[in-house]
C-alpha cells in the first residue's frame, strides 16, 4: 500500500501546533506598572495618594510593578493611569517558553510590535528581540514624528518565563523616548525636556511643530535651552527673565529678550503668540494661576509647562490643570520632580 507523501510545510503546522500547546499563556486578572528609572517611590506614592490604592505589589521586576486586583485599581482611579508609570501592562501574561524561539513565536501571533524592559537576562532578551520585528530602540533625531501605533511590553522572569502585555498604555517603546545628545551647542540640558515636550504634543495633541513663521512667548528662559530649540526650528522667540540668555541668543536676530520678571507682564503685554512655554521654577498654585490668564486672553494657540513640585504633591492641584479642557498632563523621560501640562486650544 503507497503512503501519502507529506509536504514540509504540513510538517511545520503540526509543529507550530505542538509548539502553542506547549506554551499557552497564563492570563492575569491584574496589572503591572513600569516605573521611571530611579523614580518607583514617586510611582508608588502617586497610588496611594493620588488613587488611594493602598494594595501592596504582589510581585516586583526591577521597575516593574505588578498589582493582582486590576478591577479595584481602575474603579479608585476612575480608569484614569498614573503620571508616574512610563507605561502600564494592561492585560498582563505569563508565558513559559522553552527556547527563544517559542518566545519570539508566540509574542509575533499577538500582535507585530513588541519592545523590552529588561532587569535580568538581558542577552536572552536581546536574542528574543532579534527574533521580532524590527521596532527602532536607539537614541533618536529631533525633531521625530512617533507613529501611534500599539506596541507590546515584555520582560524576562528567568531564562524560560517572561511577563507581558500586548496592550500597553504608550506609543513609545517602554514608554521611553531618549534623543541623541548636543553636548557643544545648547547652554543648558533643559533643551531635552522641549524635544521631547514638544515630540508629545504632536503625539497627544496633534499639534504642529513652532516652525519658520510662528512666534513664541517663553517665561524664564534663561540660560536659553528651550529658547534655542526653538530658534533652531525657524521660530521667533520673545524670551523674558531677570538674567540673560547664552551670548549666542542674545545675538540671535530671532530672539527677542527682555529682562523682567516674565509672570508680572500680561498677555496684552506681550501680543498675540502662537505658543507660550514655561520651565520657570515656582509654585504650581501660581503657574495655574498664570496659565489661566493666558486661556482667558485668547492669544495663544499652544501652551507647554512645567509643573514643578514643591515638596509633597498637591494632587486636587494638580487634578485643575488636568481638567483644562484640551490638555494632557504627562510626565517626561526628561522630568525629573515635576510633571508637563501641555495644552493646545480646540477653537479653529
Amino acid at each position: 500500500m503507497k503512503m501519502k507523501s507529506q509536504k514540509l510545510s504540513d510538517f511545520r503546522i503540526m509543529n507550530d501546533n505542538e509548539l502553542s500547546k506547549k506554551i499557552l499563556p497564563q492570563m492575569l486578572s491584574g496589572i503591572a506598572f513600569l516605573a521611571f528609572p530611579e523614580q518607583s517611590q514617586l510611582l508608588l506614592s502617586e497610588l496611594k495618594n493620588r488613587f488611594a490604592f493602598d494594595e501592596r505589589p504582589a510581585n516586583v521586576y526591577g521597575d516593574l510593578y505588578y498589582f493582582e486586583d486590576k478591577a479595584a485599581f481602575l474603579e479608585k482611579s476612575a480608569g484614569k493611569l498614573p503620571y508616574w508609570a512610563r507605561t502600564v501592562m494592561l492585560e498582563p501574561f505569563l508565558l513559559n517558553f522553552d527556547s527563544i524561539g517559542s518566545a519570539a513565536n508566540h509574542l509575533k501571533s499577538l500582535q507585530r510590535n513588541w519592545a523590552p524592559y529588561q532587569y535580568t537576562c538581558f542577552r536572552r532578551a536581546q536574542l528574543i528581540q532579534e527574533k521580532l520585528p524590527y521596532i527602532n530602540l536607539k537614541e533618536r533625531k529631533f525633531p521625530v514624528e512617533i507613529p501611534q501605533s500599539q506596541i507590546g511590553l515584555y520582560s524576562l522572569i528567568d531564562e524560560h518565563t517572561l511577563i507581558a502585555s500586548a496592550a500597553t498604555s504608550s506609543f513609545l517603546p517602554a514608554g521611553t523616548l531618549h534623543f541623541i545628545e548636543d553636548h557643544e551647542n545648547p547652554p543648558s540640558r533643559a533643551y531635552l525636556k522641549i524635544q521631547e515636550s514638544l515630540t508629545m504634543a504632536r503625539l497627544l495633541l496633534a499639534s504642529d511643530l513652532p516652525s519658520s513663521g510662528s512666534s513664541c512667548f517663553e517665561a524664564g528662559a534663561c540660560p536659553g535651552g528651550w529658547t534655542w530649540v526653538l530658534v533652531g526650528l525657524g521660530a521667533s522667540v520673545y524670551a523674558v527673565d531677570r538674567a540673560e540668555l547664552a551670548p549666542s541668543l542674545m545675538n540671535n536676530p530671532l530672539v527677542k529678550f527682555q529682562a523682567h520678571d516674565a509672570f508680572t507682564l500680561t498677555p496684552e503685554e506681550i501680543g498675540p503668540v502662537d505658543w507660550v512655554f514655561s520651565d520657570v521654577i515656582c509654585y504650581p498654585e501660581r503657574l495655574l494661576k498664570w496659565i489661566q490668564v493666558w486661556l482667558e486672553s485668547g492669544l495663544t494657540k499652544n501652551m507647554i509647562c512645567t509643573i514643578k513640585m514643591q515638596g509633597e504633591i498637591d494632587w486636587p492641584l494638580i487634578a485643575q490643570f488636568e481638567a483644562i479642557p484640551g490638555s494632557r498632563i504627562i510626565h517626561l523621560n526628561y522630568n525629573k520632580h515635576e510633571l508637563t501640562w501641555m495644552w493646545k486650544s480646540i477653537v479653529n
